[in-house]
């Protein structure tokens, strides 16, 4: 090409390399002048003109950057004489691909492939497009052509994996497979393979395929020799046997790999798995320590007397292991409980000898952090009196002697989680032997706080973990009691760790929940932003905070926390490709189908479109006092129409839920559950059920998703059905269009209910007596808000066709406003001071206030703007008798709306007028030891001024002194303040717009 012989795109590199370099170093002006200047010397050259293209996209002038690439593609197309080189087209496609203009980028390159058949460069350059545009049958036939024409393995391998996931991720049939055995198998009859992954992504294709003894021939053949490592030979070698049904060679073979890894725990699942002759033991699953579900397994796949004797054989190989090991291997260990485990869910075994074993390996290995999570499987299978055997064995074995203090501490800490996973706090523990249990764990943290004066700053403390189990019991104690003692002191507590390690997220996480659930969301939103989550993070981690933002007042963090996820998602999209065919080029061809997958997990993710419809409900929120700016908004979401197509599909898509609810705190397993809000239960039960409510929370997931994404469509609907209503004249204002729009309010309104497993008729009949008092608001099972968002927009329908009638002066506007007063009146009953009670629930006031009163506010202001001028005559007849009667019924809604405006912001001001003072002191009187709470910080008070500097090292002396109890109470009531004045905010301003149009009408 040109740029070998010191060309670039055709020109001389001399005079293209000082644009270069001022890009590089980001002087984009003066890159502009320079490639100015340079196509001013070569007007015709494609290339010149793509490097300005690329200079004004760098500097943020899409538009203008596209309209100049685009010239540069008629350059390259219109002139038979322009050069092709690589160089032009990848600069082209870098700046189309950026501006979203993939398909432009494509078509250069398939002109350019036209011209030069044969090139390489050029064929790889179209490859790389079509992986960019994940078109995987194009990727594959480009793929053969790069083989034919090089007859490198590397593009043969291209062209296999394009098919693969033609398979895995296209819409591909198991055929096309065939055909990439068949181009390997006639490659390697010619010249063989001569790469690891070459060999990988062919046993994978067999795989696929089910075709084991293929497998198992390749890796026993001349190809297995590619893969170097003995022990990988034989763990892929042992998964084929199983899948292959021969479970005793597989199980052989196993054995081989434990011999030269005993401490690979997924080695001696896989063992076991093949000792019980169960399949779904090779079934990849997300949980490394993933074993099999006891409650699945109703009888043996294998006969009683052969189980006995695997297990016995089992037992003697293990044993052999350990002794080889000088009993060292801590997976081999388990192992040899996993054989009696084996045995207790077949009813073979013997619950006393899994008990000793488990004594025993806490003898060895009780000082790690893992050892709960380690024996918690095997825990589940004892019963309630050989649990209480081996706690008070393992509390006995504790009190042995350990001379190093770092293992002693450790395996204080072991006793602690075991405690909280043997014993139940609702059934088997006191109040006081739980507030002990507290003060035992601060003391143990304060006593051994010293380990830690040698440590870095960024390292993690000794003994860290102990704060974290004290606030989980502090919790427990306060669900138990409702003694908001033992909340505060939770926070103290956790606010006493970050300030000894600020970066301790475990802390970090509880505060977030915790201080969310006492109406101190600016707080936990900035213990959220201390997290630093970025990347992939946003997508795992945001669920701690995301929904909680969404139902409060705080819409400008709401944005910018909804603006940050969806960018760095769109980024990925992206750029996504990019890694993918760098897989390709490095030939880790296991990564590209990873990087496919997972990329498109991300697209189906659940969180990504409640981001993308929160986002646009947003919006309207924020400008929702305008009908102006409404509409504006509404022009740019397309009127709503794309959020209903997409709330019609979300059934046939298979979402994916994202979210590690792993790090979640036990009393929040899901992002919309809360046992603290509810009555005290068994915290065994808890866990036991933690996978229904899982589920559980996915389904409410998706029915929220449809429900959002009818509301931009019906809030446009709705205002323009109820400005339709009242026009003077229905003629001149085309009548059939509106009636179009009301019959599509009305088809949305029937799938909404529908959603809500309603059907309109009942749904109109449980509104209508829940407004008019004849049924209770628990009538209606699912979320309140969105039923009075329901009836915005059931009024808004019925202004149109009058449908819904009703006696004694009943009207829809009456429906809304009298619902809305009584979800006010009902929310409101539990008010109280926010120091020392939950009281009132705020998230239903902000949304109640935020959505359905804004979208009637807006409903109203439709009708206003048609309602004729004052002054201008009106028609005679019963356009006019429709309009004023109309507008009465406005008029006549609007004061029971602004008495129930005027209710809350009552309450609001109560709150907010009452000295901080004295809103500290009531707080601290919850902990200042007249009642139960208070002795774990007590504890931590006494420890402290017992600290010198000369045990904990300057750094912590000085760290712990810094922490103030006070100081901490008082930033919560800032933050309960902060809430409450921005809600008042918003409601003076919703109260101020109904005055305004109470004056109108």
């Amino acid at each position: 090409m040109a740029s070998k012989f010191g060309l670039a795109g055709g020109i001389p590199e001399r005079r293209v390399r000082p644009i270069w370099d001022a890009i590089d170093s980001r002087q984009f002006k003066n890159a502009l002048k320079l490639s100015t200047a340079l196509l001013a010397k070569f007007p015709n050259s494609p290339y010149a003109i793509a490097l300005k293209a690329l200079v004004l996209e760098r500097m943020g002038k899409n538009d203008e950057a596209l309209s100049v690439c685009l010239t540069a593609r008629d350059a390259l197309f219109n002139n038979p004489n322009a050069l092709v080189d690589e160089l032009t087209l990848s600069t082209m496609q870098g700046v189309f691909q950026r501006l979203d203009h993939l398909d432009m980028a494509t078509s250069c390159y398939e002109h350019a492939c036209t011209k030069y058949s044969n090139n390489v460069e050029l064929l790889m350059g179209l490859f790389n497009c079509y992986v960019h545009e994940y078109s995987f049958v194009k990727q594959q036939q480009t793929a053969i052509k790069l083989y034919k024409v090089s007859n490198e393995e590397k593009f043969l391998l291209w062209a296999v994996c394009s098919i693969q996931l033609q398979v895995c991720c296209g819409d591909g049939g198991e055929k096309v497979l065939l055909l990439a055995e068949g181009l390997l198998k006639k490659h390697i009859a010619s010249h063989g393979l001569h790469e690891l992954e070459a060999l990988n992504i062919y046993i994978s294709l067999l795989e696929h395929q089910l075709k084991y003894t293929d497998a198992l021939e390749i890796l026993s053949g001349k190809l297995g020799a590619l893969m170097t490592i003995e022990v990988d030979r034989l763990y892929l070698k042992g998964k084929l046997l199983a899948k292959s049904g021969d479970f005793a060679a597989a199980a052989d073979v196993f054995q081989k790999v434990l011999e030269q890894r005993p401490d690979d725990w997924e080695g001696y699942l896989h063992y076991f798995g093949c000792l019980m002759e169960d399949e779904t033991a090779f079934i990849k699953d997300s949980d490394p320590m993933h074993m099999q579900n006891p409650a699945a397994c109703e009888k043996l796949q294998i006969s009683e007397e052969l189980f006995d004797s695997r297990m016995s054989d089992a037992v003697s190989f293990i044993t052999k292991l350990m002794e080889a090991n000088d009993n060292s291997s801590r997976c081999s260990h388990l192992a040899l409980i996993e054989t009696e485990r084996q045995k207790l869910v077949f009813r073979k075994g013997d619950s006393a000898k899994v008990v000793a074993d488990l004594v025993l390996y806490f003898s060895r290995f009780g000082h790690l952090a893992c050892f709960s999570s380690d024996i918690e499987i095997f825990l589940q299978h004892l019963d309630g009196n050989c649990k209480s055997e081996f706690l008070n064995k393992v509390m006995e074995e504790q009190t042995s002697n350990v001379a190093d203090q770092t293992k002693a501490l450790g395996r204080s800490i072991s006793v602690f989680k075991i405690k909280s996973l043997v014993v139940d706090a609702a059934e088997d523990s006191h109040i006081l032997d739980l507030e002990n249990e507290a003060v035992n764990m601060m003391e143990t943290f304060c006593r051994n706080l010293t380990l830690s004066r040698d440590l870095d700053l960024q390292e993690t403390m000794h003994g860290e973990e102990l704060l974290s189990l004290a606030c989980n019991v502090l919790v427990q104690l306060f669900w138990r009691t409702r003694h908001f003692g033992y909340l505060l002191e939770s926070m103290l507590i956790l606010e006493f760790g970050l300030a000894i390690r600020r970066h301790v997220w475990q802390y970090k996480l509880l505060l977030v929940h915790l201080y969310s659930y006492w109406s101190a969301l600016p707080l936990a939103y900035e213990r959220y932003k201390s997290l630093d989550v970025k990347n992939i993070l946003l997508e795992t981690v945001s669920h701690h905070i995301l929904p909680q933002m969404l139902a409060s007042p705080f819409w400008s963090d709401l944005n910018n926390l909804l603006s940050d996820y969806l960018k760095f998602m769109d980024d990925h999209f992206r750029e996504s490709a990019n890694l993918t065919y760098l897989a390709y080029c490095h030939r880790s061809y296991s990564k590209v189908i990873e990087f496919v997958q997972f990329k498109e997990g991300l697209q189906r993710s659940s969180q990504y479109l409640v981001a993308k419809i929160e986002s646009a409900i947003l919006q309207l929120k924020q400008n929702s006092n305008s009908v102006d700016e409404q509409e504006h908004i509404l022009e740019k979401l397309n009127y709503g129409t794309h959020f209903v197509e997409l709330s019609s599909e979300i059934r046939c898509k298979s979402l994916t839920f994202n979210e590690d609810l792993n790090l979640r705190p036990w009393w929040t397993p899901t992002y919309d559950r809360n046992y603290l809000m509810g009555p005290f239960k068994r915290v065994s039960c808890l866990r036991e059920n933690r996978a229904t409510e899982i589920k559980q929370s996915h389904d409410r997931v998706l029915k929220n998703i449809e429900i959002r994404s009818l509301f931009p469509r019906m809030i446009y609907l709705s205002m323009h059905s109820a400005s339709a209503s009242v026009k003077e004249n229905t003629e001149a204002n085309g009548s059939s269009t509106d009636l179009k729009l009301a019959e599509e309010l009305k088809v949305l309104l029937e799938r909404f209910t529908k959603i809500m497993d309603l059907s309109f008729h009942d749904a109109v009949e449980h509104v209508i007596e829940i407004s008019s008092g004849d049924k209770l608001l628990e009538v209606l099972s699912s979320d309140i808000v969105d039923w009075m968002n329901f009836a915005v927009f059931l009024n808004a329908w019925n202004l149109s066709c009058h449908e819904i009638k009703g006696t004694d002066g009943f009207n829809t506007w009456k429906l809304v406003s009298s619902l809305f007063r009584k979800i006010v009146i009902d929310t409101m009953k539990q008010a109280g001071p926010l120091v020392s009670s939950i009281g009132v629930d705020l998230s239903i006031l902000v949304r109640l206030i935020s959505e359905p009163l804004a979208w009637h506010a807006l409903i109203i202001q439709s009708c206003i703007r048609s309602l004729p001028p004052s002054g201008r005559k009106k028609k005679k007849g019963a356009v006019e008798q429709s309009s004023s009667f109309s507008s009465k019924e406005m008029q006549d809604s609007i004061p029971c709306l602004c008495d129930s405006m005027d209710l809350i912001m009552k309450w609001l001001n109560e709150q907010l007028d009452k000295q901080n003072d004295e809103k500290l002191k009531a707080m601290l009187s919850t902990i200042d030891g007249s009642n139960e709470p208070g002795k774990v910080l007590k504890t931590l008070q006494s420890a402290i001024s017992l600290m010198s500097s000369s045990d904990l090292g300057t750094t912590i002396f000085h760290a712990v002194h810094s922490w103030n109890p006070g100081d901490v109470a008082g930033k919560i009531v800032s933050g309960q303040d902060k809430y409450l004045s921005e809600l008042l905010r918003i409601c003076k301003l919703k109260s101020k717009l109904l005055q305004s149009l109470r004056v109108q009408l």
